[in-house]
């Protein structure tokens, strides 16, 4: 009988070493197709079969999978990254196995189709337009109100998001995203949306259940990095209900409903407003918060849902799980990062990640590459898993010596998603 694989299209830093390691516990030959396998370093260690392919071909990635069914069974197909997620469906219709239906995952990775489709569907949403040119970026801005937030309509991670409190700031950001500077995944189109203001929450939703619902707090404006995130998030009964309407509320709106699906609101004097819809599992601590809280594995259920199988999305146990994020205040040469050590050491800790090592160049670019690790917690109490944290997290300490000269600075490219150095439990 034929070995079972389950084909991985590209990967994400964090949650690919999750697919891998959750296809392997299936029982499931993990093989990932890429453009560069050479960038995903959990490979190596694992010895995990990789293969190279250029991923924005179909035709190509359709050729690669007939050749391997010579060799496995192909149980599924999908991928942990966004990019690629509509492709995965199509391969997955090709290959006549289960997966998202790739016209919706398109249509809501384009921010400016899924805002049109969520206000056809009567779904709260921050008022929008969207602009190919400066002077239509400034119209649209008097026109919403300022402040308001500028980003480009097909991207993630909050790359090129910023917000714009005043005519200057505006001009400014126009300039870096229409200038050449920030890099268009797509035509240049920029969303200009209206700032709404209130708590930030964030839903996990697979299939068409909502797994739970999250608190997070965001750094300081005029950029969007996640500085912290908890699970549950703590709100009323009918606060919660209200979430979780507006989130079923988006998955008729956009034809989504199947695998997993994120959905981030601000809570504003009107209520539940949806801020974004991501068509696929939340990456970064999301996974493993989930299951800390829950004592539900996100990504072993998507795998079952891939392969056919019918997944048990059943809680486990509820506790109070955190995650902050260690990002730094300014750019510079890394000249240490230490504490990582006794802080997993300590009881409640679960995770201690830091991406980077000494002598690291930092660039921040306001998105989620400025985090240069992170700390996870969890207890039955939201004050202990609170106390816990902070107890971590004060003894991680860093420096960074400023670069000597603009010059210096502007030599080095923001780095890419590095590896991350585990320490402690897993």
């Amino acid at each position: 009988m034929a070995r079972r694989a389950l084909i991985l299209i590209e990967g994400t830093r964090v949650n690919g070493p999750l697919y891998v390691k959750a296809a392997q516990r299936l029982g499931l030959h993990p093989i990932t197709l890429s453009v560069d396998p050479a960038r995903y370093d959990y490979h190596a260690p694992e010895r995990i079969e990789a293969i190279r392919v250029d991923t924005d071909n179909l035709d190509a990635l359709i050729h690669e999978c007939s050749q391997l069914r010579a060799t496995y069974e192909i149980a599924g197909i999908t991928a942990a990254e966004e990019e690629v997620y509509a492709t995965v469906g199509q391969l997955c219709r090709h290959f006549d196995l289960p997966g998202p239906n790739p016209e919706s995952v398109e249509r809501c990775c384009d921010k400016f189709v899924q805002r049109q489709l969520l206000a056809e569907g009567g779904v709260p949403i921050p008022a929008f337009r969207v602009a190919t040119t400066a002077t239509e970026v400034e119209s649209f801005a008097a026109e919403i109100g300022l402040p308001v937030i500028l980003k480009p309509a097909v991207g993630s991670g909050s790359s090129g998001v910023r917000l714009c409190h005043n005519v200057d700031e505006l001009a400014e950001h126009m300039s870096y995203l229409l200038s050449g500077n920030y890099i268009w995944r797509s035509s240049p189109r920029i969303l200009v949306e209206e700032f709404a203001q209130g708590p930030h929450y964030s839903a996990e939703i697979m299939g068409s259940e909502v797994i739970g619902i999250a608190a997070i707090d965001w750094g300081r404006p005029p950029h969007f990095v996640a500085r912290e995130c908890t699970y549950p998030a703590l709100l009323t009964d009918d606060e919660h209900r209200l979430i979780i309407d507006a989130s079923l509320s988006c998955l008729r709106a956009l034809g989504l409903g199947w695998g997993p699906t994120n959905i981030e609101f601000r809570w504003t004097k009107r209520g539940p407003v949806v801020i974004e819809v991501n068509p696929r599992l939340a990456g970064g601590t999301v996974p493993h918060l989930v299951q800390l809280a829950y004592g539900v594995d996100l990504v072993t259920e998507h795998i079952r849902l891939v392969i056919g199988d019918k997944c048990d999305l059943r809680r486990r146990h509820l506790h109070i799980a955190a995650a902050r994020k260690l990002i730094p205040d300014r750019d510079g040469f890394l000249d240490r990062i230490d504490g990582g050590n006794r802080a997993a050491a300590i009881s409640g800790v679960a995770e201690v990640k830091l991406y980077v090592e000494p002598k690291t160049p930092i660039v921040r670019t306001g998105d989620y590459r400025d985090c240069i690790g992170h700390v996870m917690a969890a207890s039955t109490s939201r004050a202990q898993t609170k106390k816990i944290l902070q107890r971590a997290l004060d003894l991680i300490s860093w420096s960074i010596t400023p670069f000597s000269s603009l010059g210096e600075q502007e030599q080095i490219t923001p780095r890419p998603p590095p590896a991350e150095v585990a320490l402690g439990k897993r």
